[in-house]
């Protein structure tokens, strides 16, 4: 069962400057600015003339969002602990078009190659033979995400009209886009290291997400592409880190 088309909504261009790194900014600035408990000790008679903070976001970060969206991430919360298949999950959002949301699992891998899994989900044609598959939800199709790092040619990624991008230079695509993906690694436009793959996504029915997230099952947040981090090796402590990148030491 292949996810659903991009959406309109999906398909809007991104601006050139990401919005979102500016929305992380204003978050950001936000939370400087709050008002804190006064000092006991201060003298009311003396005036600070404090300046706003200037503040810097850096190449990490990820905060609260209220409502899910294209590219925002789902961390599972302890109430989905004893569920297998979701217990302790993050979730990378792909879609959130009117019909059926769709993700997949980012921190789940096999420790096995796609060649020795035998996995038919991704016809590579043994360009990616011996990269790791990882588990990407209960849902059979197989997707990729590619993420070019510094030195390749990120506009001929998203140029070439076969992956959708989720965030600023974050794409991903299906088995039909496996064959472009490969030859495209073949001419080294994209390295081998800017691909992982995954067996299987997730998908809700249309409305299904926004009552879990209400019920308390998935926290959401936007994050840096950074944090999805296709280049770093493991991602068994994705989790801990979104986390405390959004200031929080556990989601309940």
């Amino acid at each position: 069962m292949p996810p659903p088309s991009p959406s309109a909504d999906d398909c809007r261009p991104l601006l050139e400057a990401d919005w979102r790194s500016f929305r992380a900014r204003l978050v950001a600035n936000e939370q400087a600015l709050r008002p804190t408990e006064p000092s006991s000790t201060a003298d009311p008679d003396i005036v600070v003339d404090q300046q706003p903070p200037q503040i810097t976001i850096g190449d990490k970060w990820a905060h609260t969002i209220h409502e899910p969206e294209k590219g925002c991430l789902l961390i599972a919360t302890e109430k989905l602990d004893g569920v297998h298949i979701f217990e302790r999950t993050v979730i990378l959002l792909l879609s959130t078009g009117p019909g059926s949301p769709y993700g997949i699992i980012l921190n789940r891998p096999s420790l096995m190659s796609i060649k020795e899994m035998r996995s038919t989900a991704l016809d590579v044609a043994g360009a990616f033979s011996n990269r790791p598959l990882f588990f990407g939800g209960p849902l059979e199709e197989g997707l990729f995400l590619v993420s070019p790092e510094r030195g390749y040619d990120n506009d001929r990624v998203a140029e070439s009209g076969v992956f959708e991008e989720v965030m600023k230079g974050v794409y991903y695509g299906t088995r039909e886009s496996a064959g472009c993906a490969a030859e495209m690694a073949r001419r080294n436009v994209v390295g081998l290291g800017d691909f992982r793959f995954f067996d299987g996504y997730c998908g809700w029915e249309k409305g299904q997400l926004k009552e879990e997230i209400q019920a308390g099952y998935w926290a959401v947040a936007a994050c840096s592409p950074s944090v999805i981090g296709l280049n770093k090796e493991g991602t068994l402590g994705l989790r801990e880190e979104v986390l405390w990148l959004m200031g929080l030491k556990n989601v309940c």
